[in-house]
């Protein structure tokens, strides 16, 4: 064992791994100072981004705004040590805001932050065990389909503040039912702010312009970078003019509301809470977190892993890290009262577009953030929540992946019916049953292709006799076993002829198949027929030889003629 372990360390096996658990030791010392500037202003320019993006998503998640800013900057740092992808910003996402938002109206803001930190240990467990394999049976018609019902949900939960109608929404019919419900009290004002926002996102980020271009091409790519921080800053001008120069009418805007001053504490998240004059202790909170504690988890790291896979760049991904990053993430963020995190795609756009070199850039976004939350908070309050409702539907619209839903009809039928089926349930009983109601119907497609494998068949003359040629695709699994045996019967009745089940394409095949060919060998002797095997590799020849190794004895069988 000793020796071994000296082995181990001679090999320097150990710094790779450390390095590999810690990536920032593999970049930090090859930085160069001219990457400052750049990680510097792509930092800053995220950070313009995550800061209103954080008070709508805190807004979705049924929290005060200043939650959202609470899980923008910890992340951002903490990824900086154990991130692999320098592109990926971590912090609020939409998805995550409305998969706790029912847990939040239940049990309080405390029940957030400590999904967070489980959700944060469960990722991080599946990491550091290599088990993020199992993420692989979640296709991408699954996928497709949960991020589209998500921002469908999302979307529609901010129609009444778009319209200035008070209250909240569970899902989207009731979003719908409280709109023709509350048609008298739609504010124009708010109305005409709200679209307002979403004609101004789209125009900005249809300018063209260039990072590295004429003084113009940078104007263009810098407004439509920053849009989100511009339409947000100019909604709360104009409201905090209204406050001070119109007495009669100082809030003509519904208004975001005061937000808690300064930086959250840094404290355990909490394993019992107090919520309407109850107490819950922490088996109570974890049994009414339900699916709900199993599906963020996988939500998160597929969402995750998918936008570090966009932006590899060519370059190999290391999933196992990323998992134990993100995991890591989501414990110390619930140490600063976060609510849950992942990747978010369109802050690690803006990451990408504005020439991130490394990681570091996290340093300078989760500074901007704190940055706002010790100043700004008092501003905050002076936010439309029209404003905020706006950007949210515009940024849900750039989820919807038209391409993908084009690319899935014309492909493969199959797997546009199982996209359709994810998203309904998703947007009609909830994510956490939308989901499960795709990968349960993704797999029983699975199945049932399985049990329908891909079987040539052709007669041929060899030798001067006629045969029925057999010929199987890559595997031949147990639910294709019996059928595989029929049809083979099917055809020898029709022809008469001896069988030759070619295994050239044959590469997996399990015992249940081999008894099944088996006992097709003693039916087809009944009718003076035989049926052997030809072109086995050597797992098809293991199997059969201990099953049935009777179609594998050429000599007595002259129909053999691999």
């Amino acid at each position: 064992m000793l020796n071994q372990v000296a082995k181990w360390c001679r090999k320097d096996k150990w710094r790779k791994y450390v390095t590999r658990r810690l990536p920032f030791l593999g970049w930090a010392p090859r930085y160069k100072p001219t990457w400052l500037l750049q990680d510097a202003l792509a930092g800053i320019t995220v950070g313009l981004t995550a800061v209103p993006q954080g008070i709508a998503y805190g807004t979705v998640a049924g929290l005060n705004p200043q939650y959202g800013l609470y899980a923008a900057f910890m992340p951002s740092f903490i990824y900086v040590i154990f991130g692999s992808c320098e592109n990926i910003t971590i912090g609020p996402t939409a998805i995550m805001a409305t998969m706790v938002q029912p847990l939040v109206a239940n049990y309080g803001a405390d029940i957030a932050v400590l999904i967070a930190f489980l959700k944060g240990c469960i990722i991080a467990f599946l990491g550091i065990f290599h088990l993020g394999f199992l993420l692989d049976f979640i296709s991408l018609p699954v996928i497709t389909g949960f991020t589209s019902a998500a921002a469908i949900n999302i979307a529609s939960s901010q129609f009444k503040s778009l319209l200035g109608i008070p209250g909240r929404t569970e899902s989207f019919l009731d979003s719908l039912k409280a709109i023709f419900n509350n048609l008298h009290e739609i504010r124009y004002e708010d109305t005409l702010l709200g679209v307002g926002t979403i004609v101004v996102l789209v125009l900005l980020k249809n300018i063209p312009g260039r990072r590295k271009g004429t003084i113009v091409q940078k104007i263009g790519w810098l407004l439509a970078l920053s849009r989100n921080a511009l339409v947000v800053i100019v909604g709360t001008v104009m409201a905090y003019l209204f406050y001070v120069n119109n007495p009669d009418n100082p809030f003509p805007f519904k208004l975001t509301g005061s937000m808690d001053q300064g930086l959250p504490p840094f404290a355990p998240p909490p394993f019992s809470t107090t919520f309407q004059n109850r107490t819950y202790e922490f088996l109570e909170l974890t049994s009414a977190m339900g699916t709900t504690l199993f599906t963020i988890p996988i939500v998160s790291t597929i969402e995750h892993i998918a936008i570090a896979k966009a932006f590899a760049k060519g370059k190999s991904l290391d999933a196992t890290q990323e998992m134990i990053a993100l995991g890591i993430c989501n414990i110390f963020g619930s140490f600063v009262r976060s609510m849950p995190v992942t990747g978010s795609f369109t802050r690690t756009a803006v990451n990408h577009a504005s020439g991130v070199r490394t990681p570091l850039g996290g340093i300078f976004t989760g500074g901007l953030v704190l940055l706002a939350l010790g100043l700004l908070t008092s501003t905050f309050r002076f936010i439309p929540k029209a404003v905020l409702a706006g950007l949210i539907i515009c940024a849900m619209y750039y989820m919807l992946d038209f391409s993908t839903y084009t690319l899935l009809w014309h492909a493969r039928k199959v797997d546009f019916i199982v996209m359709i089926l994810t998203l309904f349930p998703c947007v009609f009983l909830g994510l956490e049953y939308g989901i499960l109601i795709g990968i349960l119907v993704n797999f029983v497609a699975l199945l049932y292709f399985s049990a329908k494998p891909c079987i040539q068949t052709k007669i041929e003359q060899i030798e001067g006799e006629t045969v029925i040629v057999v010929i199987p695709e890559e595997a031949v699994a147990f639910p294709a076993a019996e059928r595989l045996r029929a049809s083979i019967m099917k055809l020898s009745g029709e022809s008469e002829c001896n069988v030759i089940l070619d295994c050239k394409n044959l590469k997996r095949i399990d015992v249940t198949v081999a008894k099944n060919l088996k006992l097709l060998a003693k039916d087809l002797s009944v009718r003076g027929q035989t049926i052997v095997c030809s072109n086995c590799c050597e797992n098809i020849d293991v199997i059969l030889r201990t099953v049935a190794p009777e179609l594998l004895n050429v000599k007595e069988n002259g129909a053999h003629h691999g």
